[in-house]
């Protein structure tokens, strides 16, 4: 009875929640990709206009709640006021989550090859191999999203004060190019690259570590030839991501509202914005609470895409396998 209760016992073949680069349709990977990531970005959008407009000094918004500041813009501005610059950022993402997911996923399967047959424990090999790949994905898609980045705050901040109106997309991009040339593109480039690099190591290394030891502590092995359902699978893959999304954006917040302020404010008085002059600024308003404004829609935002990003990802994954 107890043999026959044992083989019933659903069992992981731990490969089928972590499928790697070789086994994917690149094609397919990348329009199926486009297609869910853009929705999910729409549902996620609202709570990064609250976010950036909590963080803009002078906006009159940043003492208040986040869902206070919610409605006020659905009073000022309905409905297109929490997606605005959604458009620019859906469709200019686009070739940035190509560029971000080939080398993810191409850096992580480096890395799982390299380390394979190594001492360490399997969770932290594959918690390393994730972490380096989110750092290296990180690196490189920088230098695509930070202009984007710029471009998207700018619209989400329309009509606040110490910013400029701009009337579009385009009209932004003339702006600052003609105010501070090609570099005011890339305001907080350096911030970003040098903080959220390490900061996306430790969601994916924690993501990828977390995951690992959920099967493992619900009694999965590697050599198993049953595969538990779907629901199971993105049970443990969305609380994973939900975890890492929370714990970074406790760790990311204060870079997170420095970087918005420099990268959307053009009252900073005399000679170039910098990180020194931004921080001195934020810690004579508001103190050391000043760092975390915002805090409550970003946690909001990433514990959610977190969740959301990883359940998206695993099943753009399972759909692409070859």
């Amino acid at each position: 009875m107890e043999a026959a209760e044992a083989s019933t016992t659903p069992q992981l073949a731990l490969a089928d929640t972590d499928i790697n680069w070789d086994r994917l349709d690149k094609t397919k990977f990348h329009v199926i990709g486009a297609i869910l990531f853009t929705a999910q970005s729409a549902l996620l959008h609202p709570t990064a206009v609250v976010k950036t407009r909590m963080q803009v000094a002078g906006s009159g918004l940043s003492q208040m709640r986040g869902m206070s500041v919610f409605t006020h813009i659905l009073r000022s501005d309905g409905v297109p006021g929490i997606f605005r610059g959604f458009g620019t950022s859906a469709i200019g993402s686009m070739p940035g989550r190509v560029l971000a997911l080939t080398s993810l996923e191409m850096s992580k399967d480096i890395m799982l090859k390299y380390t394979q047959g190594s001492d360490m424990p399997e969770a932290s090999r594959i918690g390393l191999a994730n972490g380096v790949a989110g750092m290296f994905s990180n690196l490189v898609s920088c230098v695509y999203f930070v202009p984007l980045d710029v471009i998207c705050q700018r619209l989400m901040v329309q009509g606040l004060p110490g910013t400029a109106p701009c009337r579009g997309p385009f009209d932004v991009i003339s702006k600052v190019l003609k105010a501070e040339g090609f570099r005011g593109l890339y305001r907080g480039f350096g911030l970003t690259a040098i903080t959220q690099s390490p900061a996306s190591a430790l969601w994916w290394g924690s993501y990828g570590a977390a995951q690992h030891i959920i099967w493992r502590s619900l009694g999965y092995k590697d050599d198993a030839e049953n595969k538990p359902s779907h629901f199971q699978m993105v049970t443990v893959q969305a609380t994973a991501g939900m975890v890492a999304g929370a714990c970074s954006s406790v760790i990311t917040t204060p870079i997170d509202t420095v970087k918005t302020r420099l990268q959307v404010m053009d009252n900073y008085g005399s000679g170039r914005p910098s990180v020194l002059k931004t921080t001195k600024t934020l810690l004579k308003e508001d103190g050391w609470w000043g760092f975390y404004r915002g805090f409550g829609p970003r946690f909001l935002n990433m514990s959610l895409y977190g969740t959301t990003m990883i359940v998206t990802y695993e099943l753009i994954k399972r759909l692409s396998v070859q």
